[in-house]
């Protein structure tokens, strides 16, 4: 996975783009003494660190240890970040705060950062130009911050030069546009200023920005928010202030903070006129993983009821249309990597998607995950080249089936049988929503392990605690 995918992931997944900055500074400790021997400073500063990650995994989309932190305790401190960089889960991007800008040791910096420290993505200087960027836009999948202006007073005669209409700072914005994809260059802004934002979001509408120095006037906040978002209603990350974290609880202030980032950033998009983007109107205390998720596809209308003949034959008191996910890029990106989730954990050599209605999803999925793709036809052409199976392919692969949702099991195991015909080998089936019902089960006796990001009682739950249906619909989802 990409920087770019696992940031949107995180994003989507903890529904924050907050980002907290992993610094070992004895002073914002809780309980700290200048007299404790040095050994004991750096075991401190280690646990502290821990505990911080152990705290806001669920609340942050990415974590942010500065360098020179730990350049400044010596060979202990570099022996720290590595083991920091290890305490980090997986599926949260590590951003290394470096500010590198040295011609000479670029090469070998990138080297060490991305591939001995396996960090996500750096800041770096722009000073030298394109050439000191180039060494690390090498490593596919990985992600650079280049460095456009700070806050300190000191900065305003050179990133203001020669005007405060023409700053030098939106000169280096305009220059790292060209020197990356959006995906690989983004740009850290440290301001308090929402005009600086917005002039820079107005050059680059599509570049990820890391903003910094924000909390020194936090009443700006909706403001910053306002200028830095783009029309999507993401694009901006937000940091943890530090006062935050030399409290004894920090996951308190920080929750509330998201939750306040969350608002705000609705008020910013509210009128936002493209692409309809969902932002929820609820908070849950005890939330599913996928909570958001569930309750953007209520709001798109992929839950309604009434009387309706399924596929399988079957009637229910309630219809779920997915088809309408594919005309909703947020939420779209969000059933991908939530997919994707489930089909990282499994062995394939292919992915195949079961026509029709998965057929979106099995694309963007062998696009994301860079798997090729292949699907059984739902029926035979009697002209053309009359395949079953479309795609490249070899008898003896493995191929993981993707189906929207498993009601009887019937056409997920149609599709199967006929890449088996093949000569493929299916042992995993993943859909979306799981109509449970023995449904697994019958899969399992036919041969098939049976994966879904969401079951029909997770859905039905989430919907009744957010108040979004009533006890009477609440009764007819549960009872089916």
């Amino acid at each position: 996975m990409t920087f770019f995918d696992k940031l949107n992931a995180a994003i989507a997944r903890n529904q924050s783009l907050l980002f907290l900055g992993l610094d070992p500074n004895p002073e914002m400790m809780p309980s700290y003494s200048s007299n404790r021997a040095e050994e004991s400073i750096i075991g401190d500063l280690g646990d502290w660190l821990q505990f911080l990650i152990a705290q806001t995994a669920d609340l942050v989309c990415a974590y942010k240890p500065t360098l020179g932190f730990y350049q400044a305790l010596g060979v202990p401190g570099m022996e720290l970040l590595e083991r920091t960089l290890k305490a980090i889960p997986e599926d949260i991007p590590i951003i290394l705060d470096a500010k590198h800008g040295d011609l000479n040791t670029s090469t070998f910096f990138a080297q060490t950062v991305f591939e001995r420290w396996q960090v996500d993505a750096v800041t770096l200087s722009p000073f030298p130009g394109q050439d000191c960027i180039a060494p690390f836009l090498v490593y596919p999948g990985k992600g650079v911050f280049v460095l456009c202006c700070t806050s300190n007073p000191g900065a305003i005669a050179l990133q203001q030069y020669p005007s405060p209409e023409f700053p030098f700072y939106l000169q280096i914005v305009k220059e790292a546009k060209i020197w990356g994809t959006p995906e690989q260059v983004c740009l850290e802004v440290g301001t308090t200023s929402p005009d600086a934002i917005a002039k820079i979001r107005a050059i680059t509408p599509e570049r990820t920005i890391m903003a910094r120095s924000i909390w020194a006037q936090a009443s700006k906040l909706p403001q910053m928010l306002a200028a830095g978002l783009n029309s999507n209603g993401s694009g901006l990350l937000v940091p943890v202030p530090q006062d935050f974290l030399s409290q004894e609880n920090p996951a308190i202030p920080i929750q509330a903070l998201r939750q306040e980032v969350e608002q705000a950033r609705i008020a910013a998009v509210s009128n936002a006129s493209q692409c309809d983007v969902w932002l929820p109107d609820v908070c849950l205390l005890q939330q599913h993983p996928h909570t958001q998720l569930i309750l953007q596809l209520y709001d798109l209308g992929c839950i309604i009821f009434g009387n309706y003949v399924q596929a399988s034959g079957a009637e229910f008191p309630y219809y779920i249309d997915l088809r309408t996910i594919i005309s909703n890029p947020q939420v779209f990106e969000q059933v991908l990597s939530a997919y994707a989730e489930i089909l990282q954990n499994l062995n394939f050599d292919r992915i195949a998607g079961i026509p029709y209605g998965s057929l979106p999803t099995a694309t963007g999925l062998a696009l994301r995950l860079n798997y090729p793709m292949i699907f059984p036809r739902k029926e035979v052409k009697a002209h053309g080249t009359r395949r079953v199976i479309e795609g490249h392919f070899q008898p003896g692969e493995t191929v993981v089936v993707v189906d929207d949702i498993l009601i009887s099991g019937k056409s997920a195991m149609e599709g199967a049988a006929k890449l088996k015909s093949a000569g493929l080998n299916v042992e995993d089936i993943v859909v979306f929503i799981d109509h449970e019902e023995g449904v697994r089960d019958r899969l399992k006796d036919n041969g098939y392990r049976a994966h879904a990001v969401l079951k029909i009682s997770e859905i039905t739950q989430t919907l009744y605690e957010a108040g979004k249906i009533d006890e009477a619909q609440y009764q007819v989802l549960k009872s089916e």
